[in-house]
């Protein structure tokens, strides 16, 4: 099973700055290696070395920032910071928000806020907390801005849906999505997000 668009092709070893690597650029290459490698491999597969060749660096500057590898995937298995993109909205326009902000991470970032859970499979124990972050961190957090009755339901539906376009650009790589522009897409696909946050 692949994710192509989950993560960046190539994770570079960081940004130069006076002669130093950047130290936010280093850990969000690291991070970056380690959540492609946690899309095409089981958790307990996956070793440092591993982590530090995708990015660039070294073990060693892998313990140095994160410890060790449970903390490292610790972050990587972590929805809140992207939660915080994602959900980054008004109410009423929050659907073509969430929308439009998952085909540009996946277009132009090779990024993807959320659609990693789909691969909770592939990781055992480690795949129960992914899932339970995502459940409490995105749409648990989603369904607390809703007003009405069946937030909560209401909350998944939206976010279901949502993992279902993520899916079709990320993974299958539908070439007829694939292919019209974002913006296209955005219009005909945030009413149907939306419909779940703010029914009639």
């Amino acid at each position: 099973m692949t994710a192509d668009a989950m993560t960046a092709s190539t994770a570079d070893a960081g940004p130069e700055v006076h002669g130093r690597r950047d130290a936010e650029g280093t850990k969000a290459a690291i991070i970056r290696a380690a959540r492609y490698l946690l899309a095409r491999h089981a958790h307990a597969d996956i070793t440092l070395r591993a982590v530090a060749e995708r990015a660039g660096v070294s073990p060693p500057l892998i313990l140095k920032y994160f410890g060790n590898k449970d903390a490292l995937f610790a972050r990587v298995m972590n929805f809140e910071t992207d939660a915080d993109a994602l959900l980054d909205a008004p109410l009423a326009g929050l659907g073509r928000h969430m929308v439009h902000h998952l085909l540009t991470g996946q277009a132009e970032h090779g990024a993807d806020p959320i659609l990693r859970i789909v691969f909770a499979p592939l990781h055992g124990e480690q795949g129960d907390i992914l899932r339970s972050n995502f459940r409490t961190q995105v749409a648990q957090r989603l369904g607390e801005r809703l007003e009405g009755p069946d937030a909560g339901l209401r909350a998944e539906l939206a976010v279901g849906t949502l993992l279902g376009l993520g899916v079709m650009y990320g993974i299958a790589r539908g070439p007829h999505v694939r292919g019209t522009p974002i913006a296209e897409i955005t219009e005909r696909y945030a009413p149907t997000v939306q419909g779940f946050l703010t029914p009639p």
